[in-house]
């Protein structure tokens, strides 16, 4: 989703001072080593998939700090200028011109923070990190880049710095019941799993705001991580009273009704996300997860291709793309290469990973131009140390079979009435339930569907053994949620 710890300040350029699925699955058995997919909670001070810098960029302040050193007279003139190329999308022409501003001006905040921002959206985390250190050095208490600064340390899992970077912000005098702050803290806490400090935080901003939707929040999901589902539900339609449009309160929702093994709630709740906001990853995301339990596979790649549109870097979202293409190859041998090539986009981050080795020879082998690739991969996929000894037999007959088929002549093709036939055959299977129906539109009904997904770090069921008998031996995994 997208996160804006922004806080509202004047437009008016007045001066340069500053204010306060458990498992890959070969047929008939599971690959040990595998992981659970992320059903996503998100809230404005909560985690996301990915970093993101914050969306708006701080505009000068009205007030200044006491007996400031006097800016020289274009300096105002110079940030109005930065601040509309920034606004106009040029970030080369508003870096340069805020660098200007602190080089007139070295105490100039605003122009410090807002060159943090601009390195966040240019890519650039060092420098974003040295631009709110040096901000917080002259003021502790900066809130648009403790929030920033915070939002770094969590992506980054150094929750301990988090921790300690809104501590002291929060000690400043006259900061003391900051509740952007306060609300990061919570949501800190939170996810270092010290639910009590998270939750009396929390209630230490509704007792000064009774209607503050973020506290809310955190609030709801700790009683979500306690598995009082109730009093979840209660805390969340709270927060919904005093922010309609906030699509994490909808995706928290979804997430909530999914442990009451309500899912057509759950999916009308994720829908209702991303109909709030488009750009709203989480949603995307757990839309896909819920396609993919039901193996509605082409639903699933649609959403998890959207995920992955709003944000690249997501990881998770790559590999269940993956598995969403698999999960077709048997009506199209083409989305198994293309599931092999996303398999290899997440082994190009993270080389090791065992669900990404083994899919990609899986997938590739569905394709004879692919199956040199395929031996390739799953060569590799049995000497992994997670490999059970029935997997490397699976593994050893099916690259005993791809290399003798790759020494015969590929087939003839098939006569042009039976292609046509057979992509009847396809687009029946389709319209009736197959990989084309989409769960986005209807929730299956069927008794025999995978159970609900299980709580966060729980063993998912599996995923049923595939009915195609082209699957090559692997099903997708079934995803687990994990706020």
């Amino acid at each position: 989703m997208k996160t804006n710890h922004s806080i509202d300040i004047s437009s008016q350029l007045k001066g340069m001072g500053t204010t306060g699925m458990n498992g890959f699955r070969t047929k008939r058995m599971f690959l040990a080593g595998a992981f659970a997919f992320a059903f996503t909670t998100a809230c404005a001070t909560g985690p996301r998939p990915t970093p993101v810098a914050m969306n708006a960029v701080e505009r000068p302040a009205v007030t200044v700090p006491a007996a400031p050193p006097p800016a020289p007279p274009d300096a105002d003139g110079q940030f109005a200028q930065a601040l509309r190329a920034y606004e106009a999308g040029d970030l080369d022409a508003a870096r340069k011109g805020f660098e200007a501003v602190v080089s007139q001006e070295p105490k100039a905040l605003n122009a410090r923070f807002n060159l943090g921002v601009i390195a966040e959206k240019q890519g650039r985390p060092a420098d974003a990190r040295v631009a709110y250190e040096q901000v917080l050095a002259l003021d502790p208490a900066h809130t648009p880049s403790v929030m920033n600064l915070g939002l770094m340390h969590r992506h980054e899992g150094r929750l301990d710095e988090a921790l300690a970077l809104y501590t002291k912000a929060l000690q400043t005098p006259g900061h003391e019941h900051d509740a952007h702050v306060l609300n990061a803290l919570a949501a800190t806490y939170r996810l270092a799993g010290r639910l009590d400090e998270a939750e009396a935080t929390g209630r230490r901003v509704l007792a000064r705001s009774k209607d503050n939707p973020e506290a809310y929040k955190t609030l709801a999901l700790v009683a979500y991580d306690r598995g009082q589902y109730r009093l979840a539900e209660l805390l969340i339609v709270n927060a919904r009273k005093v922010a309609q449009d906030d699509p994490a309160i909808s995706n928290t929702l979804g997430m909530i009704y999914l442990k009451m093994d309500d899912r057509p709630r759950a999916l009308a709740q994720f829908q209702k996300a991303v109909s709030l906001d488009d750009s709203f990853a989480p949603g995307h995301l757990n839309l896909g997860a819920l396609a993919l339990s039901y193996r509605d596979y082409a639903g699933a790649e649609k959403a998890f291709t959207r995920a992955l549109a709003l944000e690249p870097d997501g990881l998770e979202g790559q590999l269940y793309l993956a598995y969403a293409l698999d999960g077709q190859k048997g009506l199209d041998p083409k989305k198994g290469i293309a599931a092999g090539e996303a398999f290899e986009k997440v082994l190009a981050r993270a080389a090791d990973r065992p669900e990404a080795v083994c899919g990609a020879g899986w997938a590739y082998a569905s394709e004879r131009a692919a199956y040199e690739k395929a031996i390739a991969f799953l060569d590799r996929c049995k000497e992994l140390s997670s490999t059970t000894e029935q997997d490397k037999q699976l593994i050893t007959a099916k690259v005993n079979g791809l290399q003798n088929m790759l020494k015969n002549p590929p087939p003839a093709p098939a006569p042009a009435a039976t292609a046509e036939a057979g992509g009847e055959e396809k687009k029946d299977a389709a319209a009736t339930g197959g990989a084309g129906s989409s769960v986005m539109n209807q929730l299956p009904q069927d008794t025999s569907a995978p159970e609900a997904p299980e709580a966060a770090g729980e063993p998912a069921p599996a995923a049923p053994a595939s009915d195609d008998a082209s699957d090559n031996g692997q099903t997708a995994p079934t995803p687990a949620p994990t706020p």
